[in-house]
């Protein structure tokens, strides 16, 4: 990753040796091994924080201007805090606006500031790189202000203000696995209460791969919105028979009981979600219990039900999964995302790894994309790491 420290210093004419201060934090991605396509606002996910960061780096101005900088893009972007809003022009600067009007809200001196950006995330792939940038620029300013701000706080006014600036209500999953997130653990998060438990990770004999199938994604939020729109039926349906708020209230035998009642896409969609539920139940006892196999499973019908029943999946990503579950030696692969191209994650052992790399050699004459690899850990949340 660059040296942003340095880079800032050459940037903004920041010097050292006149006791200037840039603070720098970092927030990092995170991947949804289970429960990504769930029930809104009652989701229930196994996720993790990886080793791949955005940093942000700070420091005051003498004048009222904000100053953003993103060397990886060589693109700078320029504001006022009379002027902070969303502009669809400042892109990425956006993000970090979020965090600028947390601590103005909060009523701390922002003034002028100098911002740098810059991060390995590959982006817009579904690994939560805009949240990274948000989060790592709030904890950024939290450490330049010496900001008595908890985790739980920033995390409620991290939400409004994105609310603000982006005109609607985000999903605040991807904030509470960047603040809460620890080395080597993977996180069920509960998105009601928002409320995390840590699950040790039992996995140290696998490495995890992220594989960006490159298929082009056209028309996804158009078919996700249909799908929560059954979703919601399907509840209200379920709710004529039995009492509940949210799908977490119904088990199996309630929707096959509900064959003849509700239409056919919609109790799949609704099996779905119930399923999905108990198979983030199922894979946390696994991890606790060191159960590979049991994991394994699990993962595995979790894709199958992403790709059969909640019909998210595609042609590409399917045989990517297939391939990979033949290998001897792979615990596990499932798409993540939004699905309809994207990722896939796989679970692997490290001597196997060469025979998964060879095997995408027949996805690309195939299918004509050429896939890209990331290894990733399971890694710490958002921290400041140089003042």
């Amino acid at each position: 990753m660059l040296d942003i420290g340095l880079i800032h210093r050459k940037e903004y004419d920041v010097n050292a040796d006149r006791s200037e201060t840039v603070v720098i934090a970092e927030a990092p991605g995170r991947v949804h091994y289970l429960g990504e396509h769930g029930e809104p606002k009652a989701g229930l996910f196994l996720s993790s924080a990886i080793n791949r960061y955005i940093r942000v780096a700070v420091s005051i101005r003498k004048d009222s201007s904000l100053r953003f900088y993103a060397p990886d893009l060589e693109e700078r972007k320029r504001t006022t805090l009379v002027n902070l809003k969303y502009k669809r022009e400042d892109r990425w600067a956006n993000y970090i606006k979020v965090a600028i009007h947390v601590f103005a809200e909060l009523g701390y001196p922002v003034k002028g500031f100098n911002f740098t950006v810059a991060g390995d995330i590959p982006q817009h792939i579904g690994l939560a790189s805009s949240s990274a940038i948000e989060v790592a620029a709030a904890v950024a300013l939290r450490g330049f202000f010496k900001a008595p701000v908890k985790d739980q706080d920033l995390l409620e006014r991290l939400i409004e203000s994105q609310k603000l600036f982006f005109g609607k209500q985000i999903d605040p999953i991807d904030y509470v696995i960047a603040l809460s997130a620890k080395k080597d653990q993977f996180l069920a998060v509960d998105e009601i209460t928002l409320e995390t438990r840590s699950v040790p990770s039992s996995l140290s004999d696998y490495k995890i791969l992220i594989m960006d199938s490159r298929v082009p994604r056209l028309g996804v939020e158009d078919e996700l919105k249909m799908r929560r729109h059954d979703i919601k039926k399907g509840l209200a349906l379920l709710c004529q028979k039995k009492p509940g708020t949210s799908l977490r209230d119904f088990v199996t035998t309630d929707l096959i009981e509900s064959m003849g009642n509700l239409p056919e896409e919609i109790r799949r969609r609704s099996m779905h979600i119930v399923q999905e539920l108990r198979r983030v139940y199922d894979a946390e006892e696994a991890l606790r219990k060191a159960d590979v196999q049991g994991l394994s499973k699990v993962i595995f019908h979790s894709h199958e039900s992403l790709r059969d029943l909640y019909e998210v999946s595609c042609p590409e990503i399917d045989w990517l999964v297939k391939r990979a579950q033949e290998i001897d030696g792979v615990l596990g692969s499932r798409m993540t995302g939004k699905g309809f191209g994207g990722c896939t994650y796989t679970i692997i052992k490290d001597h196997v790894i060469e025979e998964y790399r060879r095997r995408l050699e027949d996805y690309e004459r195939i299918f004509g994309f050429h896939p890209i690899i990331y290894e990733v850990n399971l890694a710490e949340g958002a921290r400041l790491i140089s003042v």
